[in-house]
């Protein structure tokens, strides 16, 4: 409870007096009473000694030594610990744009190398400098597709993540695009794929038909061990490079050719030399409404993630390439690992072609995952009642597998390891 000071009596009365009403409770005089919750009582304040002590009680109610199998856009990776300690520095601490570049060269330096970084990833020409995550940026990929094509029709390949297809239809619905089922319009401005789906298996990208975008969402880390599709505008989260899972996503990253990049939404930072002859960085591309006209901006609902992309770079760094290939790699092989060892007492593995999760046959969803979670281990995403989704990373070692396998038995649909 750092700074934690609660207000005496005295001061809530002369707050009232200054702001000229008789009790709290004229505070909400304008809020019609059926409209309030009655039962809205906080009770009496703590003095910061016991509010430590309620916070620490709160914190005992939480469980954290999980063996963690999730997946499905969110993953449980080793963070270094220099990742932390950089990105917590007072002078990084923001999760803003750095606007005076006169005072913000290091953060200014560090979305510069982000985006460079983004680009060798994904074999593009250039990259923004992050918005909000990669559900959005895939939304805004395919405002930008509208931009660039003056097309209306957008088709998505049906098994993209289901919470990314939502934010693409919360951005949509206010827009004149629609979606469609027909992969051969001709008034298509763009197709959308996922590089590895919601399934965990790696997708073909078919080729154009009539001159619209392809637009693909990349899982990062597996670009170390594979090649980047081919692709107009390409779309990551940056969520498997240095953060945790209770952040939910990283930023989200957007990358095309050169010839796209005045549409893309968001900042660029550029690299340039000051009247010194020193380097320097600035905003080079600001096409959000605070820097253009509202109706010229390519956005005006993007957010910057300043502090997500510095972590994402610290952590790339920090790995270096042979680093960042030995992660992809041990994830690639606990998977395949799990995967092949629940074949081998009776379960199925729907995938043939997948990085570091797959989606697993069982009787009942629920009912596994919940013995599972008994046995303190979180199996996975359910991703309907008879499937789940299991990502194993770097972190899962042969034990941990083990483990897995052990607490699945019971639950295998091959009778010879029932109660095993």
């Amino acid at each position: 409870m750092h700074h934690y000071q609660s207000l005496s009596e005295l001061d809530k009365k002369e707050m009232l007096k200054a702001i000229g009403i008789k009790s709290l409770d004229n505070l909400f005089d304008s809020i019609p009473i059926e409209a309030r919750n009655p039962n809205f009582d906080l009770g009496a304040g703590y003095d910061e000694i016991d509010a430590q002590r309620h916070l620490r009680d709160l914190s005992k109610k939480n469980k954290t030594d999980y063996l963690c199998f999730l997946g499905a856009g969110a993953k449980k990776r080793f963070i270094p610990p220099c990742v932390i300690e950089i990105a917590s520095r007072c002078e990084f601490l923001t999760c803003y744009t750095p606007y005076q570049a006169e005072i913000s060269q290091g953060s200014l330096q560090i979305m510069y190398e982000f985006q460079s970084l983004m680009c060798d990833l994904v074999n593009q020409d250039v990259s923004n400098a992050s918005v909000y995550d990669g559900a959005s940026a895939l939304a805004e990929a395919i405002r930008t597709a509208e931009r660039i094509t003056n097309k209306k029709k957008v088709y998505i390949d049906k098994n993209i993540n289901n919470n990314y297809l939502e934010v693409i239809r919360t951005y949509l619905f206010a827009s004149d695009i629609e979606i469609v089922d027909n992969e051969q319009d001709n008034e298509l401005c763009a197709k959308v794929y996922q590089m590895i789906n919601k399934f965990g298996e790696f997708v073909e990208i078919p080729p154009k038909t009539n001159n619209e975008l392809i637009i693909s969402f990349v899982d990062i880390v597996s670009l170390a061990l594979f090649e980047p599709p081919k692709a107009d505008i390409t779309v990551a989260d940056t969520q498997s490079l240095g953060l945790g899972l209770n952040f939910g996503a990283g930023c989200g990253v957007i990358c095309t050719k050169d010839k796209y990049k005045r549409q893309l939404p968001g900042r660029i930072v550029g690299k340039t030399i000051d009247k010194t002859g020193k380097t320097a960085y600035c905003l080079t591309l600001q096409a959000r409404e605070q820097h253009i006209r509202r109706n010229k901006a390519t956005s005006n609902i993007c957010s910057n993630q300043a502090l997500f992309a510095l972590i994402a770079g610290v952590y790339l760094k920090k790995t270096g390439k042979k680093g960042f290939v030995e992660i992809a790699q041990k994830s690639y092989n606990n998977a395949h690992k799990l995967a092949k060892k629940l074949e081998q007492i009776g379960f199925v593995v729907e995938n043939k072609d997948f990085f570091d999760e797959f989606t697993l046959n069982v009787l009942s969803s629920d009912n596994f995952l919940a013995h599972l979670k008994e046995c303190g281990i979180l199996g996975g995403v359910k991703l309907d009642n008879q499937r789940i989704l299991v990502c194993a990373t770097e972190l899962v070692n042969d034990n941990d597998i083990e483990c897995y396998i052990k607490a699945s038995k019971p639950f295998s649909p091959n009778k010879l390891c029932l109660g095993g």
